[in-house]
């Protein structure tokens, strides 16, 4: 009799650091790490939130991350004795064009979901080339499509794309590592931004926002945390630098 083979997508064994990893798509990611078998270490700034979804998943520890800090950073990578996956997922947002954008949120959005990237994968790195291991980095759609009123933004994501796939040169055969661009995700994040800027008329902007993905409907972080999860597995060996769109048709309309 032939012998089984494995589930796809398995991560058993494998050791994956999340950050941002207590809400939205972070969470997500967490849980679907979890249930292809990883250990997960839910890397977040606010640590009781990280604290409350590790105690819903088996092996998975919460610890407390400010993805600014090198500090912060390296009090957690020092205490990994391996490393399999990091997904550099922290980001935050900023609505505004060039004229609206002041020199300190725009260092604020590069610091975040730039430097941190930088930071934590510096951080990580002889780690990660020990394990042969997998960086997946949460970008954006912004990232390489100009979006209304995102300057900063769009720039902050079209750096991680260009880490992304200079990374991939710089260690072809030690790492890999991929970019997820999502469209608009329905999280706190949007809920958020509807809260913020929209408040009057949530429903209306709500709607052009699900317009705008010609699926007709917002992501779900579940989405996005599938695809984390493939990138990471056995299955997706031969992708490489690449940046993988995940928009409802978005930038392909």
């Amino acid at each position: 009799m032939d012998q089984e083979k494995p589930s796809p997508y398995r991560l058993d064994g494998k050791v994956a650091l999340v950050t941002g990893g207590a809400s939205g798509i972070g969470a997500a990611t967490c849980r679907a790490l979890h249930v292809a078998g990883a250990r997960v270490l839910i890397a977040d700034i606010h640590l009781d939130a990280a604290e409350q979804l590790a105690s819903t998943l088996a092996l998975s520890v919460a610890v407390p991350m400010d993805v600014t800090d090198n500090a912060s950073i390296q009090a957690v990578v020092s205490k990994l004795e391996c490393l399999d996956i990091l997904v550099n997922n922290a980001g935050v947002g900023l609505v505004g064009d060039i004229a609206k954008t002041n020199e300190e949120d725009f260092d604020r959005i590069m610091n975040v979901n730039v430097r941190s990237v930088y930071l934590v994968t510096r951080a990580a790195l002889p780690l990660l080339l020990a394990s042969r291991g997998s960086i997946v980095n949460i970008g954006s759609v912004a990232g390489y499509v100009g979006v209304k009123q995102r300057f900063a933004y769009c720039a902050s994501k079209g750096a991680v794309i260009a880490m992304t796939r200079q990374l991939a040169v710089d260690y072809p055969k030690e790492l890999r590592v991929n970019c997820i661009a999502p469209g608009t995700v329905d999280t706190p994040f949007v809920e958020g931004y509807l809260e913020k800027y929209h408040a009057h008329e949530k429903d209306k902007v709500r709607a052009e926002l699900i317009a705008r993905q010609p699926i007709g409907r917002l992501g779900t972080p579940e989405d996005v945390a599938s695809l984390v999860r493939y990138l990471c597995s056995a299955e997706a060996e031969f992708i490489n630098g690449a940046v993988l769109p995940i928009d409802g048709g978005w930038t392909a309309a």
